[in-house]
């Protein structure tokens, strides 16, 4: 495995979902690549500290990355706001709506496919609100290699649950999963549920999907996030290991 120290990080603007300009943040190695890319879809704390910690985290381990601030119009269209306030406008509003996620998302693919250090493939990676969205986008869209999911809850919905912003519950959309997926859990957490967790991989092995599902004993919501009491350190490392083995799998070429 390479590691690459120096590096290059930086605030960029795309065209999101209607055209709407909005910021994202990329780091990418030092050196002259062809660097796979990964596009991280942050959680509903936001486009915070740990997700730009997150995006230098996979330029370290010699991915390029970017990170897409989905909450920037709930800022008045500034990137400048504080995560914790932002996400709990966007919390009271009841998130954001799926289908602006998602060309919000496709604007960062196609940025990452059109630089030229990248090697022609994309991965998507997010965490809690981010992994449920990222299990939709790649069953929405075609143009990302492989998927990882963190805790996503609520990709096992109600139908009361559903609503104009989230019309259709993402197990019902994984049929046209286009990659392969990797899923880790842990197995103390109620967003999702360890049912729900059961729920979501029966039909990925129904519908005959590539994925792989780790769970973790002694973790629950959140094991990664280093800055908050939900972390645990032996669960947080061995699913590192998984995420980099499984990207190294996909992304290479």
């Amino acid at each position: 495995m390479s590691f690459y120290r120096g590096m290059t990080c930086e605030n960029v603007t795309i065209k999101g979902d209607k055209g709407t300009p909005i910021t994202a943040y990329v780091a990418k190695p030092a050196g002259p690549g062809k660097f796979p890319g990964v596009v991280l879809i942050h959680h509903l704390p936001g486009w915070s500290e740990l997700y730009i910690e997150t995006t230098r985290r996979f330029a370290h381990h010699g991915y390029m990355a970017i990170c897409a601030n989905l909450y920037q119009r709930e800022q008045g269209g500034s990137s400048d706001g504080n995560p914790d306030d932002v996400a709990a406008k966007v919390r009271a509003d009841g998130g954001i709506a799926d289908s602006q996620m998602v060309g919000d998302t496709a604007a960062a693919v196609a940025w990452m496919r059109a630089q030229p250090e990248n090697n022609g493939k994309v991965g998507l990676f997010g965490s809690c609100s981010g992994g449920r969205h990222a299990v939709i986008y790649a069953s929405q869209r075609k143009d990302v290699d492989a998927c990882v999911d963190l805790w996503g809850g609520r990709v096992v919905m109600g139908k009361e649950e559903l609503n104009a912003k989230t019309p259709v519950a993402p197990i019902d959309m994984i049929k046209d999963l286009s990659c392969p997926l990797l899923g880790l859990f842990g197995n103390d957490d109620r967003a999702p549920s360890p049912e729900q967790v059961n729920q979501h991989e029966a039909e990925l092995q129904r519908l005959g999907k590539s994925y792989e599902f780790h769970r973790y004993d002694g973790a629950g919501h959140g094991f990664f996030y280093w800055h908050r009491p939900l972390y645990r350190v032996e669960q947080a490392m061995d699913g590192w290991s998984k995420v980099f083995a499984f990207f190294g799998k996909h992304l290479a070429k």
